[in-house]
């Protein structure tokens, strides 16, 4: 099984993130949730976004890379949103990951130098989501083509943004259950 460094979104370290967590923990995975906003939770993504840039997105992508200091190398660094920054930053730069879990974000990947050759990776999005869509996709689209056959973008129909997360109000069951079955089978195969 594998262990994987899951970061939250803007709004925090839901109950919603948690119980995904809980289930990847089911299939036997070790899954370790760093709080990057010290408890706090936020009812819209707006709010959790203005707190993130008062507390400096810098400082909190930091945050997040050191909570891997006192974990294994060989890690599956995941990220939803606002946690793509350390996950990504991770797993292009810290020696030994095992995989990416890029969820509803993605950056370019020269903010932190080549994509790890052969490393897998998998991206979703929903195909209408402001800030995916519009922001992020193309971002998305070019990490897996660097990727090549260790890269799988998956889109989803809809506008929701933290569509995976239950206390989130964008939540989509349907969707958010068919990209849990093919993030699961992708963890399956890391093991």
């Amino acid at each position: 099984m594998t262990h994987v460094l899951l970061f939250h979104h803007a709004l925090g370290l839901t109950p919603g993130l948690l119980g995904f967590a809980d289930t990847l923990r089911a299939d036997g995975h070790e899954v370790t949730t760093p709080d990057l906003f010290d408890g706090r939770t936020f009812a819209t993504v707006e709010e959790g976004v203005a707190f993130a840039s008062e507390a400096g997105f810098g400082a909190l992508t930091e945050r997040g890379v050191r909570a891997a200091d006192d974990l294994p190398d060989d890690l599956v660094y995941a990220g939803v949103s606002l946690g793509v920054m350390p996950a990504q930053q991770l797993a292009q730069t810290r020696a030994g990951a095992r995989g990416a879990l890029l969820l509803e974000a993605a950056v370019p990947t020269s903010e932190f130098g080549a994509w790890p050759v052969g490393l897998p990776v998998q991206v979703h999005g929903m195909d209408a989501d402001p800030y995916f869509a519009e922001e992020d996709l193309p971002a998305a689209r070019a990490l897996v083509e660097e990727a090549g056959s260790a890269g799988e973008l998956f889109l989803y129909p809809g506008g929701g943004h933290l569509f995976l997360d239950p206390s989130s109000p964008a939540y989509d069951a349907t969707a958010a259950e068919l990209a849990t079955e093919r993030i699961r089978g992708f963890l399956r195969a890391l093991s």
